[in-house]
């Protein structure tokens, strides 16, 4: 109810006072002039000189943001290519890796295999011409017993008989006497 007194005290200033409003308001209207007309020329003047350099700014910054966002986005686009690039040369590399060990595995294998076959090579060669030394030794000693022999009969003989014969008869008569007996005593 307090608020209706106020208004209809309010009224009745305003009707006894019809000419002064503003002066009832508590408003004087030459400085409420003033005040607009400043206004105005503010308003004017922040519209010429201070908006168009805030909003070329903003419209400057915006750019710039918008410059950074794209460039933000070509800079993920390039890590993702590049990171794909990476991954694809890491599986190649594996891949060749893995060539290389399979390809030294095989070459250490055949390498061995060579060693293998030059070792049993040289085994055969070493048995070879120990065989052939073997045999030439026999034949050496088969040769020296038959020369002791032939020398051993000729002493028996010259011994038996009692007198020497020229070294022509004790041979022919040696080598007579050996050619009769078998072979396999030779």
């Amino acid at each position: 109810m307090a608020h209706i007194s106020i208004l209809t005290s309010f009224a009745e200033t305003a009707s006894t006072q019809k000419a002064d409003l503003f002066t009832a308001l508590g408003i004087n209207w030459k400085l409420l002039i003033l005040q607009a007309v400043a206004f105005l020329i503010l308003v004017l003047l922040l519209g010429k000189y201070v908006y168009p350099i805030i909003i070329a700014s903003i419209d400057k910054r915006q750019e710039q943001l918008d410059a950074g966002a794209k460039a933000s986005e070509a800079a993920q686009k390039q890590a993702s290519e590049a990171e794909q690039r990476i991954a694809a040369q890491l599986k190649q590399a594996r891949v060749e890796a893995d060539a290389i060990v399979a390809t030294a595995h095989k070459e250490a294998g055949d390498m061995v295999a060579a060693a293998e076959a030059r070792a049993a090579s040289k085994a055969e060669h070493i048995v070879a011409e120990a065989k052939a030394g073997i045999e030439s030794d026999i034949v050496a000693a088969r040769t020296a017993l038959r020369q002791e022999t032939k020398q051993l009969v000729a002493d028996a003989t010259e011994k038996i008989i009692g007198s020497k014969l020229d070294a022509r008869a004790d041979n022919s008569l040696i080598e007579k006497a050996l050619a009769s007996e078998p072979k396999g005593n030779a």
